[in-house]
């Protein structure tokens, strides 16, 4: 039988738990499939709640004894966990239960990983520990003995004492129960220190399995840097003796933020220029510092409920967003993050799993583990610091961290010290908060007698379960360019409070041309008729790199869709405006490499959805091989010079100087592939001394349907090595051609190093078929039946991970009718198969429900 019914849980019946929690003390037995978990845990009541019910959350635990205050207990005890009677005074919780780790492959709570024993509790993953109130609200002290026979023994704080086949932990600062970690496994550490602001040592250690030692020192090197760019830049000091990260191959997440204890994705920490490209190198350095970030904006300072994990993810994603930022190039993570946004997040904002960025209510709360969430959430940040300054943005953070250091806190309690220190009204601004949809800024303009004047309006579409919308505050950065490419006024911030509003600019001697949204200043869909000669005539002038970048982008849109809907020839101007920017070389070479990429599929899709268009996935690739062709022809014998250029002597280092010509030389030579059938991709791939070259170059020579010998040779040279075959998997299918997905997955799925269990090898296979457009919507429908198998067989075994993949139907609804009658009935497959989890159950629910 199926999951327990899903219940709703709703923001408005936020109720306080009747007890506080003074301390916590656990002993773990470890055992593959018989760990004991003693826990002696200090109540009292809570003098702020109404409600004394002493339940405490507890799942697919084996209840061996239970006492309050010494005696012997019976209490109710459910699948959810258990009730008993509870005086009206201080008391001490004893219980003592049984759970299998070595069988728990949801990766949820404490479970095995090749011989490791790991935790996950993060968003309800303690229940599956032991009895708990386990929300994030009731924050304690823990103190842990971990009793076991495997050499390394961690859990979280400050290590208390160890001997022969123990070790004990005290983390002195009370935490939720989400923020508890423990690892014990044959591991090696790659160990370093750090000394913070006030002269206090930090032991640091990277913990991985033996073999994986090599692949530590930038990982390392990232950690040191996050704690003294916090220091620098938040004034935020570590408050430990020691910070330790371990590796961990089978996780659903990325990292964990522990408190003392960060356990991590191995893809996301571990890495040498012989395995890794320069884009993990760069994703590794921000998770790393997320992580690190979250020891103030998440663990020092947590969220009262889970509606709030904004609060902490959010504004910890801004804040590694600045981090990269500061180490590489501003303009080019600007551009990245925003590419993100639009291709994860704003079909996520217009679909069926809409929500706000703090949802009203939840069935289970692993599905709000979102884009909106996490990618809205910072942009929200982002707008809040334009719109007050960085001088108050900073005063006001000081003022959060000082007001609530140690409390489980609300988006009203991070608004109010804006409040505090700006005298503002923040209560429109809360709207961002509180409202689902991606706004629509639409733009006209008016000239006349040395006046210029723009008009906006805003509006949003409705979303589930919210038809009407108010007006939003929207940072709208505005800059204006003379007709002789002079800009006539620097980058100025409107503030649009109105669902219609103006703004004028006099004392002008020509109409200028406006550049709107720079540096994308707020999260919303502008619309505003422009021709390609005023697009190509930003693309030449515009002094903000974002909006130069997304006029070219702009370009490259239209003349995509209409190639792909009008049989229409590429736009001249997007061509030449490309061949000028490749030439000025005092541009960024990463920048470069960004301007020659073309909007994904997908974005074209919803763009051709929003104009009440059917997409034709074969017509959008069609029109992108076109584009691509006809780059390479305008480029011509630029190319090889500007390919040359990018060519490095000396050591790997995945700095962004050289991460930027390597990602330059991979995009031209994408290109040049298609006009020389692979011969420079070839010597490449023959000469490459580093994953990235290697692995484009790869890519390439699969692109123009050759490099199968290659292709052999790099499994049988990586073979044993589980994340760069993790690369391998990926780049099959998403370099086949449409038509080829679909048997190219099926064939991946028979391979005996598919390890479907693994959740970055099952996303390595199937986020690569999801990803393939048209390779997923070709006819037929084989690529959403094959999902729908693996999904359906993923679920009893990985409930976390088979949701997170069923977001790839979410946009079904775009298609036209027989690809809709295809989906729809693999959605309804998955939905009527027994024993479905409470995730997925969700999930499919709402996509349905589009």
């Amino acid at each position: 039988m199926r999951d327990a019914e899903p219940k709703t849980i709703y923001l408005k019946d936020y109720k306080p738990f009747g007890y506080l929690v003074d301390s916590v003390d656990l002993t773990f037995d470890l055992s593959p499939h018989a760990t004991r978990v003693t826990s002696r845990i200090a109540f009292r009541p809570n003098p702020e709640a109404e409600d004394r019910e002493f339940f405490l959350h507890g799942e697919k635990l084996k209840l061996i004894s239970a006492r309050i205050d010494g005696n012997e207990i019976t209490p109710e005890v459910t699948p959810e966990g258990l009730t008993a009677e509870a005086p009206d005074a201080p008391f001490v919780w004893e219980a003592v239960v049984e759970i299998d780790p070595a069988g728990n492959t949801a990766l949820e709570g404490l479970y095995m990983s090749n011989g490791m024993y790991c935790t996950q509790c993060e968003a309800e993953g303690f229940r599956k520990i032991t009895y708990y109130p386990d929300r994030p609200d009731v924050m304690s002290v823990f103190t842990v003995r971990i009793n076991g026979t495997l050499p390394v023994l961690l859990s979280n704080g400050n290590p208390k004492g160890k001997g022969d086949g123990w070790a004990e932990w005290h983390d002195p600062w009370p935490k939720p129960a989400y923020l508890f970690a423990l690892v014990a496994g044959d591991l090696v550490a790659t160990s370093d220190s750090f000394e913070t602001v006030s002269g206090k040592e930090v032991a640091l250690n990277l913990w991985v399995r033996p073999g994986d030692e090599h692949k530590t020192a930038f990982g390392m090197e990232a950690l040191k840097k996050s704690m003294k760019w916090d220091e620098d830049t938040y004034g935020r000091e570590y408050d430990l003796k020691v910070f330790n990260i371990v590796a961990v191959d089978d996780f659903n997440m990325g990292a964990m933020e522990n408190k003392g204890l960060n356990i991590f994705n191995s893809s996301c920490v571990l890495a040498s220029p012989d395995t890794s490209t320069d884009m993990n190198f760069e994703r590794i350095e921000a998770i790393i510092a997320h992580e690190y970030f979250h020891n103030w904006t998440g663990n020092r300072i947590t969220c009262r409920d889970w509606f709030q994990l904004c609060l902490k993810e959010g504004l910890t994603v801004y804040r590694d967003s600045q981090f990269t930022s500061d180490m590489r190039s501003a303009p080019v993570k600007r551009i990245h993050d925003v590419i993100d946004l639009r291709a994860r997040q704003f079909p996520e904002d217009n679909g069926p799993l809409s929500h706000p960025v703090r949802p009203e209510s939840f069935q289970e709360i692993n599905n709000f583990y979102t884009a909106t969430v996490y990618e809205k959430g910072a942009e929200v940040i982002g707008m809040l610091k334009r719109l007050v300054g960085d001088a108050a943005y900073a005063e006001a953070l000081d003022l959060y961290f000082a007001r609530h250091d140690g409390e489980a806190c609300t988006i009203e309690d991070w608004l109010k010290v804006f409040e505090d220190v700006t005298g503002r009204d923040l209560s429109q601004f809360k709207r961002w908060y509180a409202q689902s949809g991606t706004p629509r800024l639409k733009v006209t303009e008016d000239w006349a007698d040395g006046s210029y004047t723009l008009h906006f309006e805003q509006t949003t579409l409705p979303t589930p379960g919210q038809p009407e919308k108010l007006p939003q505050v929207l940072p709208i950065a505005v800059g204006l360019i003379g007709p002789n490419g002079d800009e006539v006024l620097e980058t100025k911030v409107l503030e649009m409070t109105e669902a219609q509003q103006s703004f004028r600019f006099d004392g002008l001697a020509a109409k200028p041309v406006p550049s709107i949204l720079r540096g994308f200043s707020a999260p919303v869909i502008l619309e505003r008729e422009t021709s390609s000669a005023e697009r190509a005539f930003l693309l030449a002038h515009d002094t903000d790199p974002f909006n130069r970048w997304e006029a070219g982008r702009s370009l490259a849109r239209d003349s995509l869709l209409k190639m792909a809907t009008e049989d229409a020839a590429p736009d001249a101007d997007y061509l030449d405006g490309l061949v000028q920017l490749l030439r000025d070389d005092t541009l960024d070479p990463a920048y470069r490499a960004l301007m020659l990429g073309l909007p994904g599929q997908s974005e074209l899709a919803g763009a051709l959805a929003e104009a009440g268009q059917t997409p034709d996935p074969d017509a959008l690739w069609q029109a992108a091989e076109r584009l691509r062709a006809a780059q390479a022809v305008a480029l011509g014998d630029l190319m090889m010079p500007l390919y040359d250029s990018c060519r490095i002597d000396g050591a790997y280092a995945p700095d962004a100087e050289q991460s930027g010509k390597r990602a330059l030389g991979a995009a031209l030579l994408r290109l040049i592939t298609r006009q020389d059938d692979g011969a420079v991709a070839a010597a490449q791939y023959a000469a490459a001394d580093n994953m990235t070259l290697q692995l484009s170059a790869l890519a390439c020579l699969l692109q123009a349907g050759k490099g199968h010998a290659e292709l052999a040779a790099f499994y049988d040279q990586w073979k044993s090595d589980r994340l760069v075959i993790d690369k391998w998997f990926m780049l099959q299918i998403s370099e086949a051609a449409p038509e080829q997905v679909a048997a190219t997955a099926t064939a991946l799925t028979e391979h005996p190093d598919f390890n479907w269990k693994n959740p970055n090898r099952f996303r390595a296979l199937f986020g690569a078929l999801a990803g393939h457009h048209a390779g997923f919507h070709a006819a037929g429908g084989g690529a959403y039946r094959l999902l729908a198998d693996w999904l359906i067989r993923l679920d009893p075994v990985n409930p976390q991970t088979t949701a997170r993949m069923c977001s790839a139907f979410q946009t079904w609804k775009r298609y036209d009718s027989d690809r809709q009658t295809l989906i729809g009935a693999e959605l309804e497959r998955i939905a009527a198969t027994p024993d479905l989890s409470r995730d997925t159950a969700e999930m499919i629910g709402r996509i349905r429900g589009a």
